[in-house]
């Protein structure tokens, strides 16, 4: 379907679904609209696009030590760190993905990269951190991407599986953060980063860098960006369910709210899903016990981050 000339630009991000602790509650919700802010300033640029916002506002969420993503990811059960991104554009359906990638700040922008310079979807591991190194991408320590928080986390979970089963409903650990958006040209894109699960298995990925399980972006309906856990998110491959909700005539926020559902019913999944349709129309929902969100449109933002929190303020697109 050809692009709409008349859209609203509008962006969502969330900056991930679990039992955010009170000490990081505020740094969080912060974050988030921060990152919304910049996205949304790229979209009512002349010539922003929908890929470029996602992305300015995902490295933004990578570079705040808050978030599990960039600066501030976990730890696998090495004490390493293992990062996965996928960025995709809704008016191709090209995407591009990184997995297991190391010692760099943005992997974002990296996965942009194998969207726009390779023919492939997705590169994982070493050979992600090979194409880092042609690119010319600065390599960063592991130790600058590691906070005293993740340290403790890593110590306290040391086992994969405990991890796995307490996370999302503990204060300890972190999780993906995302953002999708629409711009004047109707064009949607999405964007996924994560540095994964406190304690993972060396090698394990999860669902954020899997197409159409942790994003989704397609002209026809509308942009998808996920966040929880990974392994309930691929089992009913959630990006892409609530695009197909979508396509059954629902709204976005309906979309939302019946895949969350859907996922708690059949495997009894924990997380959340930030949506725009290409009309401009948005969703939010999680199971979680929060998930920092926050929308601009229309000289607009509105954010929340405990479940039924809708709160608004004016927005000053200024430089």
């Amino acid at each position: 379907m050809a692009a709409t000339a008349t859209t609203t630009p509008t962006i969502v991000v969330h900056g991930g679904a679990w039992s955010i602790p009170d000490d990081i509650a505020e740094a969080s919700q912060a974050g988030v609209k921060t990152a919304a802010e910049a996205g949304y300033k790229v979209l009512t640029t002349s010539g922003g696009s929908a890929l470029d916002a996602v992305e300015t506002a995902v490295r933004i969420l990578e570079d705040d030590v808050v978030f599990d993503a960039g600066t501030g990811s976990v730890l696998n059960s090495a004490g390493d760190v293992e990062m996965d991104a996928i960025i995709m554009d809704g008016r191709s359906l090209r995407a591009g993905s990184v997995a297991c990638v190391q010692n760099i700040a943005h992997p974002i922008s990296l996965a942009r990269q194998v969207m726009e310079k390779t023919d492939h979807t997705m590169i994982a591991g070493v050979g992600a951190n090979l194409f880092s190194k042609e690119l010319g991408i600065p390599q960063v320590p592991t130790d600058q991407l590691v906070t005293d928080d993740a340290r403790k986390q890593w110590e306290e979970y040391h086992k994969y599986k405990r991890a796995v089963n307490e996370l999302f409903d503990s204060q300890l650990g972190h999780d993906t953060v995302g953002a999708v958006a629409v711009d004047s040209e109707g064009n949607v894109a999405c964007a996924t980063s994560t540095g994964g699960i406190t304690a993972k298995r060396v090698g394990r990925v999860g669902d954020s860098p899997v197409i159409g399980c942790g994003a989704y972006a397609d002209n026809e309906t509308g942009a998808v960006s996920c966040t929880g856990h990974g392994e309930a998110i691929m089992s009913v491959t959630l990006a892409r369910t609530v695009t197909f909700n979508m396509e059954q005539g629902a709204s976005a926020q309906a979309a939302a709210d019946k895949s969350i559902a859907y996922m708690k019913q059949r495997v009894d999944g924990t997380g959340g899903v930030i949506v725009v349709s290409r009309e401009g129309q948005t969703g939010v929902s999680f199971n979680t016990r929060r998930m920092p969100w926050a929308v601009v449109r229309d000289g607009t933002i509105r954010f929340g981050m405990n479940p039924g929190e809708n709160f608004q303020n004016e927005f000053t697109n200024s430089s």
